[in-house]
């Protein structure tokens, strides 16, 4: 399940770097990240969802591709970031 727009909106407005900016990185990685904390609050309902279980990792695989290049371009901004995001670095 999607986001709903209410919560969207809050996530944007708290990581975006100026009014309207919902393409960088670090919008993206929030929006990903409670996305990825949705979906592993409802496998720990539904154990046996297979094709939630795919979205979820295809969902990591694309945060870690995010988080890498993030980390690469602006190195403050990422310990930032995962500080209050709560996500633990390699």
């Amino acid at each position: 399940m999607a986001l709903d727009s209410a919560k969207k909106a809050q996530i944007v407005a708290k990581f975006a770097r100026k009014e309207g900016d919902t393409g960088s990185p670090e919008v993206q990685i929030a929006l990903l990240t409670e996305r990825i904390s949705y979906l592993t609050e409802h496998l720990k309902v539904f154990k046996k969802d297979f094709s939630s279980r795919l979205g979820l990792l295809k969902l990591v695989g694309q945060r870690k591709r995010l988080m890498k290049y993030y980390k690469k371009n602006n190195y403050a901004g990422y310990i930032k970031l995962i500080s209050e995001l709560g996500i633990r670095d390699k």
